[in-house]
């Protein structure tokens, strides 16, 4: 720093100084409480995300049914669904297995049936992207009679790359709403009955950061994912009176075939360790700017908490930001495509 720039720096201290003593005593203790309060709010906020990250847990999932209580799982044969069944299952809960592929579903069967003795399941394959009645009716035929407990709700896609949205295909759009919307509530109509005429019970969606941070070039998912948001929300405090926790789970990326991230860090785990986080964090919401809603791996926890509590989640700023990360990605991923149609 120059000399000239630090007295320029002290001048203009020098002049708020004078300012700040022109202004009534009154004002001045008026403003210095609201910052306090201010100030004291980050600080109580922050504690509360420690507190929620590395010290408390969540709701016990006994509350939800006893051992043999039935869990229904979509998009179970890979990814976070395949986990979330793994992990259920050692927790005592029998299973409804739901996805596209039956091979795949047989296969998942037999392994968690032959790792958990006494374990019971049920597989549909269901392919979500074509909206069928009869499928629904299956699924309705499948689960009645059930004491089902627990929903996760976890079908899910994406775009293949980032796109904008006035190239995206017509098709692609038209699957990521029928799947990521229409499949989570239709699933939820059938299931959510028995959990509300029982009294107790647990519904999860997996939501986004896309669905918290309006995000360029993925534009259909990220709206898909704001919309999960409102919806689960608005269920929950309808089956409030009944004794059903609806809880939406905020995520960052995962090691997945839908994220195409292949390697875990900091920032990215593999679906275990949130799939874990996850079941221990259900009901920690207090740093959350939505209720009836968690972000439960730490290290996403803490990053959604510096974006907002800082630039802010929908500033101009970030959605700039997100814009400029995506073009990026959808840059390399379109050189991919090139070096390798060249080698065919």
């Amino acid at each position: 720093m120059t000399l000239n720039s630090t007295l320029t720096a002290q001048a203009v201290l020098d002049k708020a100084l004078t300012y700040w003593s022109l202004v009534p005593q009154p004002a001045q203790w008026a403003f210095t409480g609201i910052g306090a309060i201010y100030v004291a709010g980050h600080v109580l906020s922050f504690f509360q995300l420690l507190l929620n990250c590395f010290v408390l847990s969540g709701t016990n999932l006994r509350k939800y049914g006893k051992k043999g209580t039935w869990a229904v799982v979509t998009g179970a044969s890979d990814g976070l669904g395949k986990e979330f069944a793994s992990q259920l299952a050692a927790k005592g809960f029998n299973l409804v297995l739901v996805s596209r592929t039956q091979s795949k579903l047989d296969v998942l069967s037999r392994e968690l049936q032959l790792r958990w003795s006494g374990l019971q399941t049920k597989t549909l394959a269901m392919d979500y992207t074509q909206d069928s009645d009869a499928d629904y009716e299956r699924l309705a035929a499948l689960v009645v009679g059930l004491d089902v407990g627990i929903l996760i709700n976890n079908v899910g896609q994406s775009h293949s790359i980032p796109v904008p949205f006035l190239e995206t295909e017509r098709n692609e759009l038209q699957n990521i709403i029928t799947v990521n919307c229409l499949g989570t509530l239709k699933t939820t109509q059938i299931v959510a009955p028995i959990l509300q005429k029982r009294r107790k019970g647990l519904i999860l969606t997996i939501g986004s950061f896309a669905g918290v941070m309006p995000t360029p070039y993925l534009a259909t998912y990220s709206g898909s994912k704001a919309f999960l948001q409102h919806w689960s929300n608005s269920l929950a405090s309808e089956l409030q009176p009944y004794n059903v926790d609806v809880q939406f789970v905020v995520a960052y990326l995962i090691t997945s075939a839908m994220s195409k991230v292949r390697r875990t860090s900091l920032l990215i785990p593999n679906p275990k360790q949130f799939v874990r986080a996850t079941l221990g964090k259900i009901g920690l919401d207090s740093t959350e700017r939505f209720p009836n809603t968690c972000t439960p791996y730490w290290s996403h926890a803490a990053f959604k908490w510096v974006i907002e509590k800082t630039v802010g989640s929908t500033s101009a700023f970030t959605i700039w930001f997100n814009r400029r990360m995506h073009i990026d990605i959808r840059n390399r991923a379109l050189r991919k495509a090139a070096r390798e149609a060249k080698k065919q």
